[in-house]
């Protein structure tokens, strides 16, 4: 049996996402990062270049003022994603597309297109957004509520895996008779409690048969919308051991479904600090934290988990105020566990804002050895089945390539080269069989035959 590795993914931020307010401010960083193509190209090589698995690109569409920098100005994820594809050969490619204010057919043709440019490196990211102002940019009074949001993208996802089934994979013989062999299309012709779609899809199947589904749900709900359709999870970090029953749970969850555990990979978002020693490594990391702790910033950031509420309304000094009814339309996991502590530990806003935002070091910080020696021990505790690695700028990341994966590489941890050249074959994931083909396999032959 050959050794379970490490997965990897980047996460590329441009000029600073949440907690990283004043990074644009970095001279190593351009100022218009977040929309210069290049900066992304330019990312996208260098991970490519050591072996990663993926480019993962955030993205939501609700902004106000108080946003970060990044989330101001950023391109939009699948056209980025597809001028990357060019320039890039066996990195995946995942984009977040929200269920909620998108029709599956729209993001079927979308995604497939990026699988097809790219070659069978698309993923996406479903989600359900949290951020209650998006339903204004759509006509909407108001957001959908929580188990609505979920319900709705389940089936979205098995629409668009319906689409993407539309052709099987001998559709087209493109000999001297005949293009297509219509018994080899299909339509789809779902009719559900949230959307109508009759297909089929104007594309065939790219060499990894359908994109990669990434989720990253935390609430029961979203636990259980990845166990039913998630190949890749994106989890937030915690303790190791809040980490560990978080991988147990999906996984027994996924098998109770009939599928294969093995066939879900969970990766835990990292930000790594790397010094010369450990010190000084702590030292820069607790520095980061430092140049964006601004209180009222803070405060406005907090109150994008209650669907972008404004908390300046409220006396810092007098306790919590009930935002119950805001959690359930946004971040309700969140929302809930900060409604329910300032509750019982009797916290005023002032106190509930900096305990949910007070310096938390890390476990991968410190010299290269030290970082390499914690995602060791996460990854063989079954706490992640990879990392999906934020950095601060480029020097960053190449430091971490350069230091801490020759360490990984030496005890068996990490590739040396890419296992394939679709994103389903570097994360160890099936290629999915066409429904329509299985169904057509599985028929009786006829009666003298």
């Amino acid at each position: 049996m050959t050794r379970r590795q490490i997965k990897l993914g980047l996460r590329a931020y441009g000029v600073g996402g949440p907690g990283q307010h004043n990074l644009w401010r970095d001279p190593r960083i351009p100022k218009n990062a977040s929309i210069d193509i290049d900066w992304y190209i330019a990312q996208a090589k260098a991970a490519e270049a050591a072996k990663f698995d993926a480019l993962f690109i955030v993205d939501s569409q609700f902004i106000d003022a108080t946003y970060p920098p990044h989330y101001l100005n950023r391109l939009e994820p699948l056209t980025l994603l597809s001028a990357v594809a060019t320039h890039t050969s066996h990195l995946g490619l995942v984009g977040t597309l929200s269920s909620t204010y998108n029709s599956p057919f729209n993001v079927a043709r979308r995604f497939a297109s990026l699988d097809h440019i790219s070659h069978g490196r698309a993923g996406w990211n479903v989600v359900t957004s949290f951020d209650t102002g998006t339903s204004r940019n759509y006509g909407l009074e108001e957001h959908l509520d929580y188990a609505t949001r979920y319900g709705r993208a389940l089936e979205h996802v098995e629409v668009v895996r319906g689409l993407w089934d539309s052709y099987e994979d001998d559709a087209f013989p493109a000999d001297a008779e005949r293009f297509l062999d219509p018994s080899k299309l299909h339509a789809l012709d779902h009719r559900g409690e949230h959307f109508d779609v009759a297909g089929p899809l104007n594309l065939s199947r790219s060499p990894q048969g359908q994109p990669v589904i990434f989720q990253a749900g935390q609430s029961d709900e979203g636990r259980n919308l990845a166990a039913h359709v998630a190949e890749g999870i994106y989890t937030a970090p915690d303790t190791l051991e809040v980490k560990q029953a978080y991988y147990a749970d999906i996984k027994s969850r996924a098998a109770a479904l009939g599928r294969d555990p093995e066939h879900v990979v969970i990766l835990l978002g990292a930000n790594p600090v790397i010094g010369s020693t450990d010190a000084d490594a702590q030292r820069a990391a607790r520095d980061i934290y430092e140049s964006d702790n601004d209180f009222d910033r803070k405060l406005a950031a907090f109150g994008r988990g209650f669907g972008a509420y404004d908390f300046t309304a409220h006396d810092l000094d007098a306790p919590f105020p009930d935002v119950s009814a805001q959690a359930e339309r946004g971040g309700r996991t969140r929302g809930a566990e900060i409604v329910r502590r300032a509750r019982e530990e009797s916290l005023t806003l002032r106190e509930t804002v900096l305990a949910f935002s007070s310096y938390t070091p890390s476990p991968f910080i410190g010299d290269p050895r030290t970082v390499a020696d914690a995602i060791e021990t996460w990854f063989e505790a079954h706490a992640f089945d990879g990392l999906n690695l934020g950095f601060r700028t480029p020097d960053d990341l190449d430091r971490f390539v350069g230091d801490v994966l020759p360490i990984l590489r030496a005890r068996g941890l990490f590739r040396v080269d890419y296992e394939s050249d679709t994103l389903r074959g570097n994360l160890g994931l099936p290629v999915p069989d066409n429904r329509h083909t299985t169904a057509r396999l599985r028929e009786p032959a006829p009666a003298g035959h």
